[in-house]
């Protein structure tokens, strides 16, 4: 859990900490009960992509498939991402949230073809666990192929139904998180009420897909990065200033830059080294980027309210730390606070520092 220095001090300055690990997400060096949010994207099972590394993590899933047994090789699969959910009740707080972004997979083993229910065998594993699903959300991403069609084409009935949406599945471990009542880090990290109203709908179609901007076709080819929005969004939706952010399939760090962003803490774990160097050439954009977010989010928000005195509808509130009104008290308190100053620290794993000034 952060400690009191990573939430906004009294003259609003305050710094976030940002680890990354290499090594085994099943076995995750984090405390118990440390973390307040999860966001991740893993690998999915039986995405052609995801064979070789899950035939070294899962030995019997290789083996399924060389078989032919798609059943088999899908739960051999399941089964080792089950010790990384199984990792996540143990690092997860009371109250804790995960939201895991995956999509389902559609394959031809051994001749016959079908759609395996990844979002499904994660929903059972985390239930079991004893977390609470809460509503998940749907993404459109759409397919890389011309065609909007597999199987037979045109003629009925065999031909199928491309997939061009993603799940985010939202866990809460117990019940909710409580919090002294009138938190100001809590309520410096509120969300505009028609940003509430976009974002906590189940289907998010203002958000797309991304092309990895990867240099090396190797290492574009083992990466499956969502697009940028999606975490950050996710870490204002369920997490506070202050609180630490987890991501144990980190790949090229996308978690890690929207926590720097949005001003939480991160830890992020991967298997593969040499994402590390490809995120350090990328962290120095974060002071930009953090500019860029907050001012669309303020611009956002003025525009809302040009709208609403153009229809006579006057906000009740006024923001504190703005020069405009909000339509909810909760959204009075609303502050934002820019990633000034990155730092890099190397010392086995690798760690950032990133100071945040109030805007």
């Amino acid at each position: 859990m952060a400690d009191d220095d990573s939430a906004p001090s009294a003259d609003g300055a305050f710094e976030t900490t940002h680890r990354v690990t290499i090594g085994d997400a099943r076995d995750l060096s984090v405390p118990d009960e440390s973390v307040e949010l999860v966001v991740t994207s893993p690998p999915y099972p039986m995405i052609e992509m995801w064979d070789d590394l899950f035939a070294t993590l899962a030995p019997d899933a290789g083996s399924a498939l060389a078989a032919g047994n798609g059943q088999a090789a899908f739960d051999a699969m399941h089964d080792a991402l089950d010790e990384v959910w199984a990792e996540l009740d143990r690092v997860l707080v009371p109250g804790g949230i995960a939201c895991i972004n995956v999509g389902d997979a559609t394959r031809k083993v051994d001749g016959r073809f079908r759609v395996y229910p990844n979002h499904a065998r994660i929903t059972d594993t985390f239930e079991r666990l004893g977390f609470d699903p809460l509503p998940d959300v749907l993404w459109h991403k759409p397919s890389n192929s011309a065609a909007k069609f597999m199987g037979s084409g045109m003629v009925p009935p065999n031909a199928y139904v491309t997939l061009e949406h993603e799940y985010v599945l939202v866990f809460r471990k117990g019940s909710r998180r409580s919090f002294e009542p009138g938190a100001a880090h809590r309520y410096e990290s509120a969300f505009f009420w028609e940003e509430r109203n976009r974002w906590f709908t189940d289907l998010w179609t203002d958000v797309r897909g991304r092309v990895q901007d990867l240099a090396a076709e190797e290492l574009r080819d083992r990466a499956a990065a969502y697009p940028f929005e999606i975490p950050y969004r996710l870490i204002n939706m369920y997490s506070v200033y202050g609180d630490t952010v987890l991501d144990p399939f980190w790949g090229t760090g996308t978690t890690t830059l929207a926590a720097m962003v949005a001003g939480r803490n991160s830890v992020g774990c991967e298997l593969d080294r040499e994402f590390l160097a490809h995120f350090d050439e990328r962290v120095g954009d974060v002071p930009d980027l953090s500019r860029t977010v907050i001012a669309d989010r303020l611009d956002g928000h003025r525009e809302f309210v040009a709208d609403c005195r153009a229809d006579d509808d006057d906000l009740r509130y006024d923001a504190d730390h703005y020069d405009f009104p909000v339509r909810t008290k909760q959204e009075r308190e609303i502050r934002f606070y820019e990633a000034s100053d990155v730092t890099t620290i190397e010392d086995g794993d690798r760690r950032y520092r990133v100071d945040h000034d109030p805007v």
